[in-house]
C-alpha cells in the first residue's frame, strides 16, 4: 500500500510474474553488495547500471552493514525505481524493465 502512494506510476507485478522472476533470479549471483558504508550514492548508481544492463539483479546486504534488511531493500528499490521481487535472508532481488535492451535479450514477463 505504501509503495503505491510513493510511486503511483510504478508497475506492479502479479503473483505469476513474481514467481517467474524468482525462478530466473535463482541462479544469479549478487551483483551489488552493501557494506558498512550503507546505502550510498555509489551503491545506488551501481544498482541502476546493473539494472539497466540485466533488468534483474540480486543485491546482498553485508553482515557488517548494520542495516535492517526490510527497510534497506525497500529503500534501494525506491531509489532505483525498481520492483522488489524477493527478499531471502540478506539477499534481495530487484527488477526494472529496460526497453532499450535488444528485444531478444529482454525479460518477457508472462501475462497476468
Amino acid at each position: 500500500m505504501l509503495e503505491k502512494s510513493l510511486h503511483p506510476t510504478a508497475p506492479t507485478l502479479t503473483g505469476r510474474q513474481k514467481q517467474f522472476l524468482k525462478g530466473l533470479a535463482h541462479s544469479l549471483n549478487p551483483l551489488v553488495q552493501i557494506g558498512k558504508e550503507g546505502i550510498s550514492s555509489g551503491i545506488i548508481n551501481t544498482a541502476l547500471a546493473e539494472l539497466q544492463n540485466h533488468e534483474l539483479i540480486k543485491v546482498k546486504i553485508g553482515n557488517n552493514s548494520g542495516l535492517e534488511k526490510h527497510a534497506t531493500s525497500q529503500a534501494v528499490a525506491e531509489q532505483t525505481e525498481s520492483i522488489l521481487v524477493q527478499l531471502i535472508g540478506k539477499v534481495f532481488v530487484l527488477y526494472k524493465a529496460n526497453p532499450e535492451i535488444a528485444k531478444d535479450k529482454r525479460i518477457k514477463l508472462p501475462k497476468g
